[in-house]
């Protein structure tokens, strides 16, 4: 499934979610969320006379336009275009219920151009109960390297591992998994920097943690090479976007989810779905990985 709303990179994120139907043999949905903004009823009273058909036939547009742009029109991969009344958000959390897979791009018609990442792909990350795809541009519809998931301190929900095989076996190509670490601050500010023999213990322990974590994953996938990666760095998205200039996808994880029901999304996916140039998916622990 992917959101559309009749911007530049929504075109990029249904090119790209027709790529990945057409990998997983499965149909796509193009969706358009139609919804009037909060307004008073005498506000909505003065619109004019079929004002809110002019925005659902407007939806059934920019759907035809993407299905155009990805190439869809007599593709062997079904396709189902739907308007459905709503705010973004709130449609496109709702149907994610019933999605594998949703796909969108990294901001709207209505983002502020400064912004590189919109907000409503923040909030659908955040809420939805399939993992999430965000397209930032063009340029993640030709990268063609590995698949890079993000292993930090806390431990790698099941699905995103699955997700991020699933990913690299479908497209026949690596999985990077790749860890970050630094030694405890208190301890530089006290000590000093850590010595040479300190150091290497220290990446010696992440290194083998990090081949202990894949162990099991190693084993179901023999099919999927697994490159390992740890680095020295002061924040884990400082280590996932020093990759992503090779990555064709960037997996990471969420933190559980919160008591209104959104994923805790951390700093570290946030960044990285900000900063990188390829497609990020967001993977929530209880995500359906299908």
């Amino acid at each position: 499934m992917v959101g559309v709303d009749g911007s530049e990179t929504a075109e990029v994120a249904a090119c790209w979610a027709a790529a990945e139907a057409h990998r997983r043999g499965v149909p796509l949905v193009l969706l358009h969320a139609c919804g009037l903004p909060p307004m008073t009823p005498r506000a909505r009273a003065a619109l004019p006379p079929g004002y809110e058909e002019a925005l659902h036939e407007f939806g059934q547009a920019w759907l035809r336009d993407a299905e155009a742009a990805a190439g869809l029109e007599g593709a062997s991969v079904p396709v189902e275009r739907e308007v459905r009344p709503g705010a973004p958000r709130d449609v496109l959390t709702e149907a994610s219920e019933h999605a594998g897979l949703l796909v969108l791009g990294s901001r709207g018609l209505g983002a502020l151009r400064r912004l590189a990442l919109g907000s409503v792909a923040v909030a659908v990350a955040a809420h939805a109960r399939c993992p999430v795809v965000v397209v930032p541009s063009a340029d993640a519809l030709t990268a063609d390297g590995p698949v890079v998931v993000g292993v930090g301190e806390s431990p790698v929900s099941d699905e995103t591992l699955a997700f991020a095989f699933e990913a690299a076996a479908a497209r026949n190509v690596p999985l990077l998994a790749v860890r970050s670490w630094l030694e405890d601050s208190a301890y530089d500010a006290w000590r000093g920097l850590p010595s040479r023999e300190e150091t290497d213990e220290a990446a010696a322990a992440q290194e083998k943690f990090l081949r202990r974590g894949l162990e099991g994953w190693r084993e179901k996938y023999p099919q999927v090479q697994v490159r390992e990666l740890s680095m020295r760095a002061s924040r884990p998205a400082e280590a996932l976007l020093a990759v992503a200039a090779q990555a064709q996808l960037i997996v990471v994880g969420t933190h559980g989810r919160g008591r209104v029901g959104g994923v805790l999304l951390g700093s570290t996916s946030q960044a990285v779905m900000h900063g990188a140039r390829c497609a990020v998916a967001v993977v929530a622990p209880d995500a359906s990985v299908t």
